[in-house]
């Protein structure tokens, strides 16, 4: 069965990705799993017989029994400053030692949080169960650096994720009118729809730097009936785009056979006018040949105003990278 996400997670991206630079910086007790492994993009897992020195090995956040007053907390440093929307607080695997409740607060810093910084509540207490995913949204309008995430009052978290919109300075750009990749993650592109992703998550294609494996990738399953598989993403801004990069590194019989692309500048793009189809796309590049494990660049074939692109591969197969330059324009 898919998963319903919230809209926070469909329209915003996690702004503490370890793809965009996210990282835990401290945290009040770490004794039985390392803070680090909770911000993991990757579902968790439970491994039956798997031990360390300290215990039982939890693929996530996991403090010792608290004996004392207060609780615990680990500070994130989000990947890029933003407006949080909304949290995922994921105890998958933690049954008889997840916190009984958490609360998450924001702060603006240039440095490293300290004893002086100012932390603003984003969430109040939240209610946890174990091996349930969470969902928090999050009604904030302050940009924030950095989290602190309380565990209230020990236990084990195993994913933590905290959507958002990057704030980003974008006037500079559009005065400048230089070439920017408008499928950045880090910008705030995002995959919104597609028709398939069975062995990788289309957000991976518009990570920063390079695919690390084949799985590091979007990759659909072997198409058995007629058609051709396809994704869409919202852009970081809208803009021209003029020409795109399509990554098939590690996919070698795997890749797809022809890509193309189409683009439409959309206010809000709604699953109901995905469903319905009365999306009036332009295509902006013909289908065109692709081959294996092979960096392909390609010139669009016109110059469209794009907020949303929609990408065809054909029939199916996998991509590791998708880059699409082009001026970033007002909207």
């Amino acid at each position: 069965m898919t998963e319903t996400l919230p809209d926070f997670a469909i329209h915003n991206i996690n702004l503490a990705s370890p793809r965009l630079g996210a990282e835990t910086l401290s945290c009040s007790d770490d004794f039985f799993a390392p803070m680090h492994r909770m911000l993991k993009e990757e579902p968790p897992v439970f491994i039956a017989d798997k031990y360390d020195d300290h215990g039982k090995w939890m693929d996530g956040w996991e403090s010792r029994r608290r004996r004392g007053p207060g609780h615990d907390w680990c500070i994130i440093r989000l990947g890029v400053p933003g407006v949080i929307t909304g949290a995922l607080i994921d105890t998958a695997h933690f049954t008889g030692n997840f916190p009984p409740g958490a609360s998450l607060e924001g702060a603006f810093c240039e440095g490293t949080p300290d004893g002086e910084t100012r932390w603003h509540d984003l969430t109040g207490k939240i209610d946890l169960q174990g091996n349930t995913k969470h969902w928090v949204p999050v009604d904030s309008d302050k940009v924030c650096t950095h989290l602190r995430l309380n565990m209230l009052n020990d236990g084990g978290i195993a994913r933590f994720h905290a959507y958002g919109t990057p704030t980003i300075d974008w006037q500079p750009r559009i005065d400048s009118g230089d070439e920017v990749n408008l499928a950045a993650m880090e910008l705030g592109a995002r995959a919104l729809a597609w028709t398939d992703a069975h062995y990788g998550d289309p957000n991976k294609m518009l990570a920063p730097g390079d695919g690390l494996n084949m799985g590091d990738g979007w990759e659909t399953r072997r198409r058995r009936e007629p058609g051709n598989d396809w994704l869409i993403l919202r852009l970081a801004h809208p803009g021209f785009i003029e020409h795109a990069v399509v990554d098939t590194k590690f996919f070698k019989g795997n890749y797809p056979d022809q890509c193309s692309m189409e683009v439409i500048d959309w206010p809000l793009l709604t699953s109901d006018d995905v469903e319905k189809g009365n999306v009036p796309w332009e295509e902006i590049l013909n289908p065109v040949k692709l081959e294996a494990d092979r960096l392909h660049e390609f010139m669009m074939n016109k110059r469209t105003k794009a907020t949303y692109v929609r990408l065809h591969i054909y029939p199916d197969g996998g991509i590791s990278r998708l880059r699409l330059f082009g001026p970033p324009l007002a909207p």
